[in-house]
């Protein structure tokens, strides 16, 4: 079972859900400043940081920069700001998701259990040196079995959620997909109103693929309907 982080100065909240994942059957390590969070969280071996917002000794975006330069494990931001900025800048570091205070366990149990579901109760094959792609567009070379994909001949840096989005999109590609499918099928979840946590993540994954992410070769916007991944090039 999967080993998480809770870091989160407010006590009373960091016990109540320790105890439900514990009683979920994971293991739990629990932070309550800043520092003694990124320490876990870097060295501990854990699947997945639930990290708040506001800490004391280090605030929750700045240990999202240090994790993200070390590791690809799945962070959900825990924020009780209503401030939409907040919310991006989380996004745009490296978190996966986040969820606003006061949450429901049950909610906040579904987006632990979509965020895990690909990265630990899936077993991932070892990656190989594929000697054919399964799908090659332009530069890019999807490789399913390894869950590898290389761009310019050089396997791209990516994390889960990433490499899901350019996976589905690849798969289904010259199709506009809608960001209500794109959340749906990769996050894993229904959606629940607010889908910018897709348009940041593409936003990611542009940064590491085109060589103009402002004028994208592969990952188009269709304004108002979603995204398409084209072989067109």
């Amino acid at each position: 079972m999967a080993k998480i982080l809770v870091v989160e100065d407010e006590k009373a909240i960091a016990d109540i859900v320790a105890f439900n994942l514990m009683r979920e059957g994971y293991e739990v390590l629990t932070a309550y400043d800043g520092l003694e969070g990124l320490e876990h969280a870097l060295h501990a071996g854990v699947d997945l940081i639930l990290l708040d917002v506001m800490l004391p000794g280090m605030d929750g975006f700045e240990i999202c920069r240090r994790v993200r330069e070390k590791s690809n494990v799945p962070i959900i931001m825990l924020t009780a700001r209503e401030e939409e900025t907040d919310k991006v800048l989380g996004l745009e570091i490296g978190a996966d998701d986040y969820i606003t205070k006061p949450f429901s366990m049950r909610e906040l149990m579904a987006r632990i259990h979509a965020n895990l579901r690909r990265t630990v109760s899936e077993p991932q094959p070892p990656v190989q040196q594929a000697s054919s792609a399964d799908l090659v567009c332009g530069e890019i070379e999807v490789f399913f079995d390894a869950h590898e994909i290389r761009c310019r001949g050089k396997v791209l840096d990516l994390t889960a959620r990433e490499y899901e989005i350019l996976r589905y999109m690849a798969s289904n590609a010259n199709r506009v997909i809608p960001r209500e499918e794109l959340m749906e099928k990769v996050w894993g979840y229904e959606y629940y109103g607010d889908l910018r946590a897709v348009d940041v993540a593409i936003c990611r994954v542009r940064d590491k693929v085109e060589k103009d992410p402002s004028n994208p070769q592969y990952i188009i916007t269709r304004r108002g309907v979603g995204y398409l991944f084209s072989t067109e090039n």
